[in-house]
């Protein structure tokens, strides 16, 4: 095993070794700029074109210059955001998104809901799905752009998008439909062809790639405008010189997952459902987040009852274990999960959240020790905890205390 066992892989994933090996030369002797008109700007620049190659070939795309590349997943759902919303102000000013997307698209669409935009947020129901009743519901003549993401790296509920897409189409074929596919690229199959969409974010570091390397896919024909302002790079969609190692690594990760995905997420689901499994045999009072079955194959989100997620992590990390109570861009801030409360989980239950994100580099072993680890550590939190001894004594549980406010939440984390 291990000296470190890490459960944290949906905040980032391990870079695969071929990755770096390629990177390497765009850090040293091949380091020139993409833009230059010489033999060395021209290396760098067939470089990426040959990173563009691979993802656009990953999702299916009809041409690599379908594909802008960025920095995050968060800044390719903001280019997606508003830079439709700009682009099809004339023909409406209404916005749809769901209520547990990422915290670069719900607070991309405040932005413009300040500039006048109108915002509808739809619910989702206790496993995290869309309801599609709402969504329906939401679809108006003036609805330039919907937004739903196509996983959710917190509880790793899969969206069932391409009904999504054929109820949007169906209200206003004209509405342009955006997915951040952050958590399901490079993971899982997916084609824009097939689930029929016209934007699509994905980021790197979630397949073994490297961080600072991302990219929005935008279907020929979709009218989108620039929110970096400068050079040409990016056929003018996106200024600033490129990061072409990270590029390079991006394409190679896109290359190697093209090919692994059917073994790697077999292998991945297997521990997913071991510990899915075992924890409510060795735990009590835990409820598993997210939907069953319809999930990413390495999320394993349990809500455990009476202590609060912070305790959990820090004591997992004392046995060398990373594990996460929340998105990445929500860990830090001692807030409840906007996804958890969209679900409707106990606001108390909620506080308890505990995420393990596995990765192609974790092992059986692994899981074996951190499913012996992890319940002494919820015995020795819950024999100091208020609440549990409420519980044991009258039978009832408490309700959430202070602190559980996330309505003002406006992270602005990178994806």
């Amino acid at each position: 095993m291990n000296d470190i066992v890490y459960f944290d892989n949906q905040s980032t994933t391990k870079p695969d070794p071929r990755v770096v090996e390629s990177m390497l030369p765009y850090l040293s002797e091949k380091y020139g700029n993409p833009q230059s008109m010489h033999s060395v700007g021209a290396e760098a620049r067939d470089a990426i074109d040959e990173a563009r190659a691979n993802v656009a070939a990953l999702i299916n795309a009809s041409s690599a210059r379908e594909i802008i590349f960025t920095s995050s997943g968060s800044e390719s759902n903001n280019l997606a955001i508003k830079g439709v919303a700009e682009a099809y102000e004339k023909d409406g000013r209404h916005i749809v998104v769901s209520s547990v997307e990422h915290f670069s698209v719900l607070n991309a669409a405040r932005r413009l809901e300040r500039r006048g935009y109108e915002v509808t947020q739809i619910g989702v129901d206790e496993y995290g799905t869309i309801i599609f009743e709402e969504l329906e519901q939401s679809i108006r003549p003036d609805t330039i752009l919907v937004s739903i993401q196509h996983a959710n790296t917190e509880v790793g509920t899969i969206q069932p998008l391409k009904k999504i897409v054929e109820i949007v189409r169906r209200k206003n074929p004209k509405t342009v439909i955006h997915t951040d596919a952050v958590g399901t690229a490079g993971n899982i199959p997916v084609d824009v062809k097939e689930l029929g969409i016209d934007l699509l974010s994905l980021a790197a570091s979630q397949f073994y790639g490297p961080k600072g390397a991302a990219a929005l896919f935008v279907k020929k024909g979709i009218r989108i405008i620039p929110q970096t302002d400068g050079g040409i790079q990016e056929e003018g969609r996106r200024a600033g010189t490129e990061n072409v190692a990270a590029i390079v690594g991006m394409g190679t990760a896109a290359a190697i997952a093209g090919i692994e995905i059917p073994s790697v997420s077999a292998r991945i689901t297997i521990l997913r459902n071991h510990l899915i499994d075992l924890l409510p045999k060795k735990i009590k009072y835990v409820k598993l987040n997210g939907h069953p079955t319809e999930r990413l194959p390495g999320n394993v989100n349990f809500s455990i009852e009476f202590i609060e997620g912070e305790g959990m992590l820090l004591m997992l990390d004392a046995k060398k274990i990373c594990a996460s109570s929340g998105s990445a861009c929500t860990s830090k801030a001692l807030k409840l999960s906007h996804v958890l409360n969209a679900m409707k989980v106990d606001p108390a239950a909620a506080q308890g959240s505990l995420l393990f994100t596995l990765s192609k580099y974790n092992t059986m072993e692994e899981v074996e020790y951190a499913l012996t680890e992890l319940p002494p550590i919820v015995e020795r939190l819950r024999s100091m905890s208020p609440t549990y001894a409420h519980f044991l004594k009258t039978g009832k549980r408490m309700a959430a205390g202070p602190g559980t406010d996330y309505e003002h939440h406006h992270d602005t984390g990178e994806e």
